[in-house]
Parts: C-alpha cells; structure tokens; sequence
C-alpha cells in the first residue's frame, strides 16, 4: 500500500503556502491532516471555506458531533484533535469520554451525539426515537441540516486520515474502554 506522507510548507502549490501561513499564525502550526489536504490544489481552500461557513451550532455542539463521529468511523487523528477542542470549549475529560460513548449528562447534548452517532452508524437512516428526542430537545429542521453537515465535514476528515494513516499531531486521545 502506498505510503503518505504529509507535504511542507515548500512542497504545495503557491495558494496552499498561503493557507499554510494563515493556519500557522492562528492556530501555532499546520495540522498534518490539513497540510495533506494541501496534495490537492484547491482540496484546503474548499475545505477550510466547508469548514468555516456559518451554522446554526455552537462550538461546542459542533464538538459533540466530531467526538460521536470520529468515535463511530474509528479516526484516532480525530479523537485526539477534537478532544482538545473539546477541551477548549469547555468540556471535561470524562465528558468527552462519555460523548465519544454516545452519551452526555446534559439532556440537550446528549440528544445531539446520540444522533450524530446513529447518522454516523447508519447513513442516515436513523431511528424514529433518535429524532423525535432530537427535536423534543429544542432543535429544529434547521439545526438537523446543520448537524449533517457537520457530520459530513468529519466524515471526510476520518476518512482522509483513515485512508493516508498521517501521524498524529495532537496528543493522543484517552481509548475508549470496551467491555
């Protein structure tokens, strides 16, 4: 199988330079996922304008969907990063653990990540209860567009990393216990 490798600074085409350059003044460095989006031309800009674009989800919400899915396809890039965003959005390592789980203590939250994770296992034919609590929470048609979307959004990035095995730049996420 052919072996990725995650291309510098000097390796990617000249709008790629430039995203790199933004990337490592707001976040301090390059996530290795994102520089090998950068083999594609245009594969970062289109990403990081999916990735940015306005939604109806907090932060945080967005976090619950990113722990459910990278859990469900099994993305150890993914766990990790997202454990620290969640981390910097306000969640516990023991919250993030039990999201990744499909569970949260808070009854909004615990309705999104259970359906982010039944989207996720089931390619979006979920269970009519998974739904009907979704939207007993509060949320509406709108914020369901929102939260596929952002199951898209991670669905790619675990594949990506999946697929090319990059390593990890993050620390490495707590694994989950299996009983």
């Amino acid at each position: 199988m052919k072996q990725f490798t995650v291309p510098t600074r000097d390796e990617v085409s000249e709008s790629n330079q430039a995203l790199f350059d933004a990337l490592q003044k707001g976040l301090g460095f390059v996530p290795n996922l994102y520089a090998t989006i950068a083999h594609s031309d245009n594969g970062l800009a289109r990403y990081l304008a999916f990735q940015g674009a306005k939604t109806s989800l907090s932060n945080k919400e967005k976090e619950v969907v990113n722990l459910a899915v990278s859990e469900v396809n099994g993305c150890r890039y993914c766990q990790s990063a997202h454990t620290v965003l969640g981390k910097i959005n306000g969640f516990s390592e023991e919250e993030i653990l039990d999201l990744r789980s499909g569970y949260s203590a808070a009854p909004k939250l615990d309705a999104l990540v259970k359906l982010a994770k039944d989207i996720t296992e089931n390619k979006g034919r979920v269970a009519s209860d998974t739904l009907d609590a979704f939207y007993a929470a509060g949320y509406t048609d709108g914020n369901l567009v929102d939260v596929i979307l952002q199951v898209s959004d991670k669905i790619a990035m675990n594949y990506l990393h999946n697929l090319t095995n990059i390593p990890i730049d993050f620390p490495l996420a707590t694994e989950l216990e299996t009983v």
